[in-house]
């Protein structure tokens, strides 16, 4: 009798132009890496993510409830899940569902559903409105922050020569650059709107845009850095095209960041090379990037790397980063049978033949 294959389930199957998770890039380096020699299980929040539809990188998909149900209804529907085919790993690849998932991983780990997850004291720290103190204690540049709670601040920002162009932030989600008052007040009652206050404010720098993606082991190393430089950018200033770079100092001052918070997971770290040559940080995201399969090309595939780690297997080998190789993103039109997308949104699940062998 064959034995089960292992499956792996991943999160973040969306792909908005300007913002797309991850998890299809995830779900494509490992299936690279592994063929069919694994089952890989979309979770999404939506029957319209690109990603669950996508069955040469997806073997079966599922939908969640959105995080913000609360830990519980999360919980219940991941227990209805590995009852219908059973998961192995769990690889999360949005931030807002991480809070949620972190505080579930004893429950998860009950089941049999390993995980590779940082600790709710280690989300928090690099969360935006502690990430200055984080950069102080690593001996990083950032540039000046304000957590403000009223849009008066802009009326008397240029005074307390505040100058714009400024990025207006949330605290869990969302940047825009505010060009003038106007923009930066409209910016302000949108994010707290949809995020809550209080709101960041933060001193615009102009400069390269580099990101460096790792796995943190959990005791102070970063392990298979990738670092990629921003060519091309979305309206809200994600990467559309990017080439891989290999940087000394973006790798120590990554090192740094990761060994002061002991980081264990995946982990994007954003910086700014100003006019001057120094690294500007500007946020940490406690998961993989949407560019992670640029890894899969400089021969550092970190899911893959990942799912070793989550297993306690031995790490695959990694090639020593390859710089030059440039990725382009684009748009694709996927198509859907109607049927199996209502099928998706009536059962909230779309299983193939083979989903238990």
């Amino acid at each position: 009798m064959t034995a089960p294959r292992l499956a792996v389930a991943i999160t973040g199957m969306n792909a908005v132009p300007d913002n797309p998770g991850a998890g299809l890039a995830v779900a494509r380096c490992l299936r690279e890496a592994h063929g069919r020699g694994i089952r890989i299980v979309g979770l999404g929040y939506d029957a319209l993510d690109p990603g669950l539809h996508r069955r040469e990188y997806c073997d079966s998909v599922h939908l969640l409830s959105y995080p913000g149900s609360g830990a519980q209804a999360l919980m219940t529907r991941l227990a209805e899940i590995h009852e219908a085919e059973p998961i192995d790993v769990l690889l999360p690849c949005l931030d807002s569902e991480l809070p949620l998932l972190v505080g579930l991983v004893p429950d998860l780990a009950e089941r049999g559903v390993r995980t590779y997850l940082p600790s709710a004291e280690q989300l928090a720290m690099r969360a935006k409105d502690r990430l200055a103190e984080l950069a102080r204690e690593a001996g990083v540049a950032m540039p000046e922050t304000l957590a403000i709670t009223q849009a008066d601040f802009f009326r008397a920002a240029e005074r307390e020569e505040w100058r714009y162009p400024l990025v207006v932030k949330g605290v869990f989600h969302d940047a825009r650059i505010a060009r003038n008052r106007d923009e930066a007040e409209q910016a302000f009652r949108a994010i707290a709107a949809e995020w809550g206050l209080p709101v960041l404010v933060q001193r615009r720098i102009v400069g390269e845009e580099c990101n460096l993606a790792g796995i943190g082991d959990g005791r102070g190393a970063l392990l298979g850095e990738v670092m990629m430089k921003k060519r091309a950018v979305t309206g809200r200033g994600k990467a559309w095209a990017g080439i891989s770079i290999h940087d000394e100092a973006l790798s120590d001052i990554s090192r740094r960041l990761v060994a002061a918070l002991k980081w264990r997971g995946p982990i994007e770290i954003e910086m700014i090379r100003d006019s001057q040559g120094e690294y500007q940080l500007i946020e940490i995201n406690p998961r993989f990037p949407a560019w992670i399969y640029l890894s899969q090309g400089v021969g550092r595939n970190l899911p893959d790397l990942l799912l070793a780690l989550a297993l306690d297997r031995p790490p695959p080998p990694l090639a020593p980063p390859a710089p030059g190789l440039l990725f382009i993103r684009y748009a694709e039109e996927t198509l859907v049978p109607l049927a199996a997308f209502e099928r998706l949104m009536i059962d909230g699940q779309l299983l193939s033949d083979t989903s238990s062998k």
